[in-house]
C-alpha cells in the first residue's frame, strides 16, 4: 500500500454516521498505539493514523523541538504543510469526508493538530487535543474555523505545558471563530479516563 507520504494504518469505518477519525500520537508513539484508543472513542469510526517523520534519539515525532518547549516556526510550518498534504491525498484515497475528518491528538500530536487548524484549516472538520501548548504563538484568522469544534483537555498538574498555555492556546483557536470546549482535569501530562470520557462526550454532541 503506497504511504502517501507517511507511513500509516487506515481502518475503514463501519458506520457511516460516525466521523473519520484522524489519530496522532505523542512523542515516541507510532502509527498503532492510538488504533484502540481510536476505536474505544467512536465505535464505527474509520480510523487514519500516521506516523511522524521526525525521530528524536529515536523517537517519532511531528515535528521537531529545539529544546522543551522551543520550536523552530519554519521547521514546525513546513512539517504542517507535510501533514496536511497527506491528509489530502488520504482523504481522496480512502474516500474519507473531509469536512467530517477529527484529529485526536495527544501531546506532540495534540500540537500538530493544533497547528493544522492555524495554517491549513480546511484540513480537519474538528479536533480534539489532549494536553496540548502554544507552539505557534498566533491567533487564527478570523472566521477561518467558524463553525468547526475543538475540544481541548489540559491537566492541572501538567509539568511539562505551562499553566497559560490552554487558555492563550484556546483564545487563539476561538479568535478564527471555532467553537472551544477547554477543560482542565485534576491530571499530569498523560492521558486519563477521564480524557477518554470528555473525548466520548464531546464526540456524541457533535452527532446529535
Amino acid at each position: 500500500m503506497p504511504t502517501l507520504g507517511f507511513i500509516h494504518v487506515f481502518e475503514a469505518g463501519t458506520d457511516p454516521a460516525a466521523p473519520p477519525l484522524l489519530l496522532l500520537h505523542g512523542t515516541g508513539g507510532d502509527e498503532h498505539n492510538l488504533l484502540p484508543l481510536g476505536r474505544a472513542l467512536s465505535p464505527g469510526s474509520a480510523l487514519l493514523s500516521p506516523r511522524g517523520r521526525v525521530s528524536e534519539h529515536g523517537a517519532a515525532r511531528f515535528f521537531a523541538r529545539l529544546s522543551e518547549g522551543v520550536f523552530d516556526p519554519e521547521e514546525v510550518a513546513q512539517r504542517a504543510q507535510e501533514l496536511a498534504e497527506f491528509i489530502a491525498a488520504a482523504t481522496k484515497q480512502y474516500g474519507l469526508d473531509a469536512t467530517r475528518l477529527t484529529a485526536v491528538g495527544i501531546s506532540n500530536g495534540a500540537n500538530i493538530a493544533a497547528v493544522l487548524l492555524q495554517r491549513h484549516p480546511t484540513a480537519l472538520g474538528a479536533a480534539a487535543l489532549h494536553r496540548p501548548m502554544v507552539v505557534l504563538d498566533q491567533p487564527a484568522a478570523p472566521g477561518s474555523l467558524a463553525g468547526k469544534r475543538v475540544l481541548m483537555t489540559s491537566g492541572a498538574r501538567d509539568a511539562l505545558v505551562p499553566a497559560d498555555h490552554p487558555h492563550r492556546l484556546a483564545a487563539h483557536r476561538g479568535a478564527g471563530g471555532a467553537e472551544v470546549d477547554l477543560r482542565i482535569l485534576a491530571d499530569g501530562h498523560g492521558l486519563t479516563r477521564a480524557d477518554v470520557l470528555a473525548t466520548q462526550e464531546w464526540l456524541d454532541a457533535g452527532t446529535d
